[in-house]
């Protein structure tokens, strides 16, 4: 019985080292986009960033499951395309307190897609955003960059399909 347990333990430990590190952040750049680790599920990536959205006081206010859509419009589409929707109202609130126009983007958006039968997550990223409404506060810089954070913590996390 140590031997098996001892031997799930080390899959485990190996699954979980053998996702390298996030890509880096291209600030010239609105997406941010991952790669989905080989094997994570579609529902492993839902459940990771629901588990972990809540983890942080973020809610999700809307799916958008524009492929569901495209494919009901008698348009062909491989694989799976959908929006999530992430807010956390508490920080959100440092830039809408100022910039109420920020709304405009508004929640964040985490895009779930397959592409040449790889799974995919893009981000557009909040602090890019900001440079739509020319010079903000340092307060609004931080909110959008906690949010920014904090959603990129949960597409590592869901990327590799941890709860």
């Amino acid at each position: 019985m140590q031997r098996l347990y001892a031997f799930i333990v080390g899959v485990f430990l190996i699954s979980c080292a053998s996702a390298g590190p996030m890509p880096p952040i291209n600030p010239d750049s609105a997406l941010y986009i991952v790669k989905v680790e080989p094997g994570v599920t579609y529902d492993d990536v839902v459940t990771s960033l629901k588990v972990a959205a809540e983890g942080k006081n973020f809610v999700s206010p809307a799916v958008f499951p524009i492929g569901e859509h495209i494919r009901q419009r008698g348009q062909e589409l491989q694989g799976i395309l959908e929006v999530r929707t992430y807010c956390s109202l508490s920080i959100g609130a440092e830039v809408l307190r100022d910039y109420p126009e920020f709304a405009a983007f508004a929640p964040c958006r985490i895009a779930i897609y397959e592409k040449q039968g790889a799974l995919y997550m893009a981000l557009d990223r909040p602090t890019y955003a900001l440079r739509y409404l020319g010079e903000v506060n340092q307060r609004a810089r931080d909110a959008a960059k906690e949010i920014e954070d904090t959603l990129i913590w949960m597409m590592d996390k869901a990327r590799k399909g941890d709860i």
